[in-house]
């Protein structure tokens, strides 16, 4: 729990609307609020199995902290993957073996859950762009912000939507400010 607690205290390069940076945390919370509200859009999935991913997704950055996705590098890959690795191994035998499942899951994108939580993780990056304000984005985001996730909601005609819609409420966003 101590290192778990590094997530709150580790700030991400997102924004809040009130105008501070998001915690990592944070981000893990609404991820997890966004799968509980899809749900019923995948009755077939396992809605547990999704939760946990969302909540362990990106514990790797209580030890690097967040690194934007247009910095990072393989090196920081294979660095966050060390540090999620050495943890696992240090959690008690049952934890250790189900968690370590979990992030295989993850990491192979087969199953319909790591799908999901995937697209949702891109979606809620895009969502919470869209509540900061836009004096917070980057240049380069204008473009990002339409573009990041395309991929991970392809198997899905909801998300698909979904995207769709973050994507107006983006270009709206944009346009307001020109």
């Amino acid at each position: 729990m101590k290192i778990a607690e590094n997530l709150k205290n580790n700030t991400r390069h997102s924004w809040t609307s009130s105008g501070r940076h998001e915690s990592v945390a944070e981000h893990s919370w609404s991820l997890s609020l966004m799968a509980y509200f899809i749900s019923d859009e995948f009755p077939e999935a396992d809605i547990n199995k999704i939760l946990q991913m969302c909540i362990f997704h990106d514990i790797g950055e209580a030890f690097t902290g967040d690194i934007p996705v247009f910095l990072k590098t393989d090196d920081h890959e294979v660095e966050e993957t060390k540090q999620i690795n050495n943890w696992l191994n240090s959690l008690p035998a049952p934890y250790q073996s189900k968690l370590k499942n979990l992030f295989e899951e993850m990491e192979s994108q087969e199953t319909l859950e790591s799908k999901i939580y995937k697209a949702l993780d891109k979606m809620e990056v895009l969502f919470q762009h869209n509540q900061a304000d836009i004096s917070t984005w980057l240049p380069l985001e204008y473009k990002l912000n339409l573009e990041h996730g395309t991929e991970q909601v392809e198997f899905s005609d909801y998300l698909k939507q979904l995207k769709s819609v973050i994507n107006e409420e983006s270009r709206k966003k944009i346009n307001e400010a020109k």
